[in-house]
């Protein structure tokens, strides 16, 4: 294979990347309507499309100013003059920024059930895709990484063998929906459970994964930008764990002496 890939339609190139990024949100959607009609849903119409409108805001924002800070040097003068910041974006923070916004909503709203564990399959189906379109695109995406001696290294076109790391991902996401998959045909999780294991499992491979992709750290940082925003990002979730496993001691304990 020839990267980038090209589907020619006549006198037509289409843009594979923009195609199979447009065909994730379209059947991710579907997915998550099909899922939706399918098992209850503890949140009203109305508050669901707040809360989507809420993600999509926090999860822009997000994917952008993380996009942004993976160069800060370029911030001042970038490249391509200002189109460059609004170009630049990235999964994790579109995550993170996305998260940030549903909870905000949430609590403007006053919703306390769960919103993302009905988000996580149509999530990853849709990541897949889209990491696809990525691979696809060969160097013009940046999301390549480091050259290997290893026998699946893939010649993005520059006649060096890289480590094909969107495939790593959609190789991880393929994995982790089907451990959560597996687990839950077992035991349902709490409420909330499936979207932060999604969200663990995600922000860690990102961590480690950057280690293998070209981006350098900025001077002093030690990590990436996307690193960091991961480390914080399993900060949170740690604290989250631990504040869960605090209230559910109390109530426990309340259950107990109270009887």
């Amino acid at each position: 294979m020839t990267y980038p890939l090209r589907l020619a339609l006549g006198p037509v190139i289409l843009p594979v990347h923009l195609l199979l990024e447009m065909l994730a949100y379209t059947i991710g959607y579907r997915l998550y309507q099909h899922l939706r009609a399918r098992f209850h849903d503890r949140i009203s119409d109305e508050h669901r499309l707040w809360i989507f409108v809420g993600c999509a805001a926090g999860a822009l924002l997000g994917s952008r100013v993380l996009g942004l800070l993976e160069h800060p040097a370029l911030l001042l003068h970038p490249p391509g003059g200002w189109p460059y910041y609004l170009t630049n974006k990235t999964i994790v923070g579109g995550l993170l920024g996305g998260l940030v916004g549903v909870e905000l909503t949430k609590k403007r709203l006053g919703v306390t059930a769960s919103s993302g564990d009905l988000m996580v399959f149509p999530i990853l189906l849709a990541m897949c895709i889209g990491r696809l379109g990525c691979h696809f695109s060969g160097l013009e995406d940046g999301t390549f990484g480091t050259a290997t001696t290893l026998p699946w290294g893939t010649n993005f076109g520059d006649g060096v063998a890289r480590h094909p790391t969107n495939l790593y991902e959609i190789t991880w996401l393929l994995l982790l929906g089907t451990a959560l998959w597996l687990t839950e045909r077992r035991q349902p999780l709490p409420d909330g459970w499936r979207f932060r294991w999604f969200m663990v499992g995600y922000l860690v491979f990102r961590l480690l994964v950057e280690f293998i992709k070209p981006t350098p750290a900025p001077s002093g940082w030690g990590l990436t930008a996307i690193q960091w925003a991961c480390v914080m990002g399993l900060g949170y979730y740690i604290w989250l764990w631990y504040y869960s496993s605090k209230q559910n001691k109390v109530r426990n304990n309340f259950i107990i002496h109270g009887n």
